[in-house]
């Protein structure tokens, strides 16, 4: 079932601007009020709200679209996000410790990397009592973006051209899912918990919220804690989605400066590790994860469509074309 999903071409500027900007207050106080949205049932209002927004002046019917075209990924958005706080309990599988502790260790020259940046960045010893800097912002920030960036794309290939939509949408839930299933068969503990728990002698504070704590904002990452799975830990789905929606960006895009989007990984695998939400080594299986998730599902399209997937981004279609 196709249906009407871009905007009509009767929707100026003049309109759509004032629409935005109160959108954009909305969401806004609805941050301060009620807090940071992170689980998908806030998320998928407020990005239809966007949308709704940005096709001020559509028919009802128009805006009806979302709904119909997006309840399929939301519902496995969900299950994914509540199998994920169990996936320590489907099957009974030993908690990893150790193995973790060992590689970084090797790679900081016997010191974690998450101690080197906590001594560097917020203080020798660190608390989260210590100030935070403005880095401290910038890197939270980006800590966020992870559970809305990938719909927020979404959402900007939804109002363009569905065909450009589906396959991400097939990308980020596969890569979800992909991760769901590790985190079954191999769970195990970040450093501040291998921290907590004696299995790493140094004090390693996780830092989460840290930088946004002036801003009544710091405590995001507790309401997440209640759905979360302290063990889901390997690989890094933070790390994964940031070098997903990079690469994604660069197989479309076609300009020089596309390869300037692989600063977003690096970023969000630098806030994780200082934060010691993650170790390096979690990082690096989410980006080689991200990586087999681009080539499967490129394959799968390729034999799907005969051999003739197009390798580039495909033209966008006319506003008044329906799907």
């Amino acid at each position: 079932m196709t249906t009407e999903i871009a905007a009509p071409r009767t929707t100026p500027w003049t309109w759509r601007g004032p629409a935005l900007l109160v959108y954009a207050v909305l969401f806004a106080l609805g941050v301060v009020l009620i807090g940071v949205p992170t689980d998908p049932f806030q998320l998928f209002v407020w990005l239809w709200l966007a949308t709704i927004a940005y096709n001020v002046r559509a028919p009802w019917r128009h805006h009806l679209a979302f709904p119909r075209d997006w309840w399929p990924a939301f519902a496995l958005l969900v299950l994914y996000l509540y199998s994920r706080g169990l996936s320590d309990e489907v099957i009974s599988m030993p908690v990893h410790w150790t193995m973790p502790i060992r590689f970084d260790e090797w790679l900081g020259g016997g010191t974690l990397p998450t101690q080197h940046l906590q001594d560097a960045l917020c203080a020798s010893p660190c608390t989260s009592s210590t100030p935070p800097r403005w880095y401290d912002e910038v890197l939270t920030t980006v800590y966020f973006t992870h559970f809305v960036a990938g719909l927020t794309l979404a959402v900007v290939l939804w109002l363009r051209d569905r065909a450009m939509w589906v396959p991400w949408m097939r990308r980020y839930v596969v890569i979800n899912f992909a991760a769901l299933v590790i985190y079954v068969l191999y769970p195990m503990a970040p450093p501040w918990l291998a921290a907590k728990e004696g299995y790493i002698a140094e004090r390693l504070p996780r830092l989460t919220g840290r930088g946004w704590d002036d801003l009544g904002l710091g405590g995001f990452h507790v309401v997440l804690a209640k759905v979360g799975n302290p063990v889901a830990a390997m690989p890094s789905l933070h790390g994964g989605l940031a070098m997903l929606i990079a690469l994604y960006g660069i197989a479309r895009l076609r300009s020089a400066w596309r390869w300037i989007l692989l600063v977003y990984p690096v970023l969000m695998g630098i806030a994780l590790v200082y934060y010691a939400e993650h170790y390096v080594i979690d990082i690096l299986a989410g980006w080689a994860l991200a990586g087999l998730v681009m080539i499967g599902c490129a394959v799968w399209e390729s034999r799907r469509s005969g051999g003739d997937a197009p390798s580039r981004q495909p033209d966008v279609q006319s506003p008044q074309q329906d799907r």
